[in-house]
């Protein structure tokens, strides 16, 4: 007798379908499919991230092995590893992209009133990048440095949660200052970013639009002190000053005046200089954002651990970019869950737990109620407590 949804089916019962089929429309995504629909597709690949499974063989053993409860768990279509092959080789990447970015505004939502570590109200994000090593023969439309291969995972990071906003996933040779081109600035919101970003033409984008920016200042930039502030140099600050850029070419990228904070951060002792378009934010706080900025970085290191964006399944672009923007939509909706069900296990347990009880019938509120469960599979450091906690 069957009594209950299935683990697996209470996950994905919180995915918003109708956006689903609107993104498999407007790419066509089901134009001549027979049978295996891209939500077949879309289902193994995620019961794939949330199992850990090695490869197209390991997915379709597992899953014929429970073929009894597949319709149970969304499946309408046998499950074949050359038919999934082909569906990650051909279809569109850019309907598992947009379906990702639905599920980052409603995650984005709930997580709008997370606490942020600094005294501001603004949106805060972080930008920065990743590379993802390949096989330079088994990808060689990817190459990179001599005999590797990679790609660039270019992530823009609220820090209110952190959900990723918006992601770019380009060869790994384009410059990280680039992506500034494909930004659409908030009004209002703070952009962090490290000197890898620094062009003063393309920061004079987000000054038109009303945002603001804190970037880490290059050695050799020109500029002209207008006038100093005041500072608390027991809190480390060592200046914060007014200045207008001077040189040949940055003085006519960026005419208005910047601010510029030097710190000396007393846990590493080093030395860092900020540059800022913002009058009123307090000098600490610039350097505080910046400490923040910090997220992104475990952000990367956590993806990579626990999600399945290091080894592919197939070896073509399409399919490799099917299977990382699937892997980001498996961590935004369990980021979802975890809210919506108001869970106080960590991102991490919450997978570890799933991937051992895929096809138990177990409510999933009562599988993190249990606080010895919790407790057991907690990383032994508390780097991940940074992320979403």
């Amino acid at each position: 007798m069957h009594a209950g949804k299935l683990v697996f089916a209470q996950v994905m019962a919180h995915l918003p379908l109708h956006e689903f089929r609107r993104c498999v429309a407007r790419y066509h995504g089901h134009h001549k499919v027979k049978r295996f629909s891209c939500l077949d597709q879309f289902l193994c690949m995620a019961f794939a991230q949330l199992t850990y499974r090695e490869s197209l063989r390991d997915i379709e053993t597992c899953l014929r092995a429970q073929r009894a409860k597949l319709y149970h768990m969304g499946f309408r279509a046998p499950i074949a590893r050359s038919t999934l092959a082909k569906a990650n080789e051909v279809r569109d990447w850019r309907i598992h992209a947009d379906f990702a970015q639905a599920l980052i505004r409603l995650a984005r939502r709930l997580y709008a009133g997370e606490e942020l570590g600094v005294d501001l109200d603004q949106t805060v994000y972080a930008l920065d990048s990743t590379l993802i090593d390949l096989t330079l023969s088994v990808f060689p439309w990817a190459p990179y440095l001599y005999s590797r291969a990679a790609i660039k995972l270019h992530t823009l990071l609220d820090l209110r949660g952190p959900i990723p906003s918006f992601i770019h996933i380009s060869d790994s040779r384009l410059a990280d200052v680039y992506v500034l081109d494909l930004l659409i600035p908030e009004p209002g919101a703070v952009y962090v970013m490290d000197r890898g970003y620094l062009s003063f033409e393309r920061l004079h984008t987000p000054q038109r639009a009303g945002a603001l920016f804190v970037i880490r200042d290059r050695a050799n930039t020109q500029f002209r002190r207008r006038y100093s502030r005041p500072v608390d140099r027991a809190s480390g600050l060592i200046c914060d000053q007014i200045i207008v850029l001077c040189g040949q070419y940055t003085g006519e990228a960026y005419p208005e005046p910047l601010r510029r904070i030097r710190y000396r951060d007393p846990d590493s002792g080093q030395t860092l200089v900020f540059l800022t378009n913002s009058r009123s934010l307090p000098a600490a706080s610039v350097a505080a954002l910046y400490r923040q900025r910090w997220q992104i970085e475990l952000f990367f290191k956590w993806i990579k651990q626990h999600l399945r964006i290091k080894a592919f399944y197939g070896t073509s672009q399409n399919a490799v970019r099917t299977q990382i923007w699937i892997a980001i939509a498996v961590y935004v909706l369990v980021a979802l869950i975890k809210k919506r069900l108001g869970l106080s296990a960590s991102l991490y347990t919450i997978l570890q737990v799933l991937s051992l009880t895929t096809f138990e019938k177990t409510p999933l509120h009562q599988l993190f109620a249990d606080p010895n469960r919790a407790s057991q599979l907690d990383l032994p450091d508390n780097e991940l407590k940074l992320l979403i906690e």
